[in-house]
């Protein structure tokens, strides 16, 4: 690791997937257990050199040089053809279990395109083929148009919390205008992005007033042409109060239902005062 630097990518030291693996290549065969190859990328992204910085304190300008840089390794791995989906995460705090400390997330490149990513966008393509619309510009139409779930916006991005949420004060964060991935956003909207993230985030941590246990995905199409997807970014806190966390039990893990005991709009309304809004 270099002495100096602003963000930093380096290759993870325990990876899932890596360049020296074999190709993923399942093979067509009776067997019930097939083996494929895990070859792909997994990296590690430093927000700053200041290991104690906590996410929400970073500066706007410093999560545009983490977004540029997101963008860049997209881009990257998207050009091999071993790698099907590019995912751009990010886990906080010890209740997700994070063992270090310092402000990072972490970029996978997938040989597949993985099952819940899938599911999204068969979804937007089904809607796609059947309305001639983005799903996704239809579902940010309705709660722009609706208000109350939203938390913070500017010229180029809203954040919400939408109507179907999974996890206490989960949000999203769609792009005004439609596009499908990190590197079609010009310099002025990846600022903009990086002027909401910040917000959402102070917002967030400000909340109950200690800094938000939560998982951040970016999402972004896969390799190859989506017309029908649109870029967001997902927030998924599992804060349910200021004392007790949300578990993932039988109901959720065992049968895919997720039980919410608050209620998007009141939680909207609660984010709203948490930190000074951008809108």
């Amino acid at each position: 690791m270099p002495e100096h630097y602003d963000v930093y990518l380096y290759p993870n030291d325990f990876p899932a997937f890596s360049a020296e693996n074999p190709p993923f290549a399942p093979e067509t065969t009776d067997e019930v257990f097939v083996i494929a190859g895990a070859r792909g990328a997994c990296d590690v992204v430093l927000y700053s050199p200041d290991h104690q910085r906590l996410p929400s304190s970073l500066p706007a300008e410093q999560w545009q040089k983490v977004i540029d840089l997101w963008t860049h390794r997209t881009d990257e791995l998207l050009a091999r053809d071993d790698i099907q989906y590019v995912s751009v995460f990010e886990n906080t705090g010890i209740a997700i279990g994070v063992t270090m400390p310092h402000p990072h997330g972490q970029i996978y490149g997938y040989p597949f395109i993985p099952p819940l990513v899938r599911t999204e966008i068969d979804s937007a393509a089904a809607y796609y083929s059947e309305d001639r619309r983005c799903l996704y510009c239809r579902i940010l139409e309705e709660e722009i148009r609706d208000g109350r779930r939203i938390v913070a916006s500017n010229e180029s991005f809203v954040a919400l919390l939408p109507f179907f949420g999974r996890f206490p004060s989960e949000m999203q964060l769609y792009s005004r205008r439609h596009c499908q991935k990190l590197s079609d956003l010009s310099e002025s909207e990846r600022g903009e992005l990086a002027e909401l993230i910040k917000v959402v985030r102070q917002k967030y941590d400000n909340l109950y007033g200690f800094p938000m246990p939560l998982m951040m995905l970016v999402r972004q199409q896969p390799s190859g042409s989506h017309p029908y997807f649109h870029f967001h970014i997902d927030f998924l806190p599992i804060q349910r109060s200021s004392t007790k966390l949300k578990y993932l039990a039988a109901v959720e893990s065992g049968c895919g239902a997720f039980l919410n005991d608050t209620r998007a709009e009141e939680q909207a309304e609660l984010l709203r005062k948490a930190a000074p809004s951008s809108s």
